[in-house]
């Protein structure tokens, strides 16, 4: 048998001494369905819960093919617009609101999640962030989630005053504002586009 030396020398006790750095981000692909989806990670709110609404979300990529293997999670605040978090400034005293949800999309790119319309927030300088729904997307071909936000169309004067939408040009704001739908409201989401004043979704450095 030959017997080959090691590549680098081995000490005893060096493997507690290593110092490694960040994990490096791996894309999602279709690796998501095993483990990242829990039973009612789409459920934020319980079905039939009073005001319960339905969001649904397309995400499709630069050739306007659905994204099947996409996962989108959402993070919002509660309908009086406190999050039950220790971070939140008002305090997350009597709220039990879970916020998040999380589920992979079917053959058409698309994910429901049934939760509630949340409430507008505090901002700094006396402004207030209109109602919106934070949401991630982790696809094929992603090392990085892509962030955005869905705001509502019968909100328009807090959209207006809204300090984020407000920063945008108008005409990717318009890409921001979900549509009504008989259940709730249905937002798409682009991940790529060639041209830069096409239909990409706006995305937000994190």
């Amino acid at each position: 048998m030959t017997e080959f030396a090691p590549r680098y020398p081995v000490v005893p006790g060096d493997f507690t001494t290593v110092k490694f750095g960040p994990t490096p981000s791996q894309t999602v692909g279709p690796y998501l369905h095993i483990g990242l989806p829990w039973a009612d990670g789409a459920d934020v709110v319980a079905p039939g819960t009073p005001s319960a609404i339905e969001i649904t979300v397309t995400v499709v990529d630069g050739n306007r093919d659905p994204i099947a293997d996409a996962m989108v999670e959402t993070w919002q605040a509660d309908a009086e617009g406190r999050f039950d978090h220790p971070d939140d400034p008002r305090g997350a005293q009597g709220c039990t609101f879970r916020g998040f949800g999380r589920a992979p999309a079917d053959s058409t790119g698309t994910v429901a999640i049934t939760t509630v319309k949340p409430g507008a927030l505090p901002a700094e300088n006396g402004l207030r962030e209109a109602p919106h729904i934070d949401v991630s997307v982790f696809a094929r071909g992603m090392l990085d989630r892509a962030i955005t936000r869905i705001y509502f169309p019968d909100e328009a004067a807090a959209n207006a005053a809204d300090p984020v939408l407000s920063a945008l040009p108008e005409a990717q704001r318009a890409k921001l504002i979900a549509r009504a739908t008989a259940a709730g409201y249905h937002f798409d989401i682009v991940l790529q586009d060639a041209d830069p004043n096409g239909a990409e979704t706006p995305f937000f450095r994190f």
